[in-house]
């Protein structure tokens, strides 16, 4: 499942792999040992996340459907 938050990619040089963040779900995070790896495990954890916060009552933000802005 692809989901419409914003996922940004980067490479760690400490963690040796491609990190995926989604930064409008806190603490949402995967890795992989490629781009396309990172972004397919983030999908996972976005969902894991909603259904996680679903479980326990916790409210699910809707995406935004725009850039984040960061300094």
């Amino acid at each position: 499942m692809t989901h419409k938050y914003e996922i940004i990619i980067y490479w760690s040089n400490a963690d040796g792999a491609f990190v995926a963040e989604v930064p409008e779900l806190p603490g949402c995070a995967a890795h992989g040992k490629t781009s396309e790896g990172a972004l397919k495990n983030a999908n996972e954890a976005i969902q894991l996340w909603i259904d996680a916060a679903k479980e326990f009552g916790d409210p699910v933000p809707a995406p935004k459907g725009e850039r984040l802005m960061f300094a």
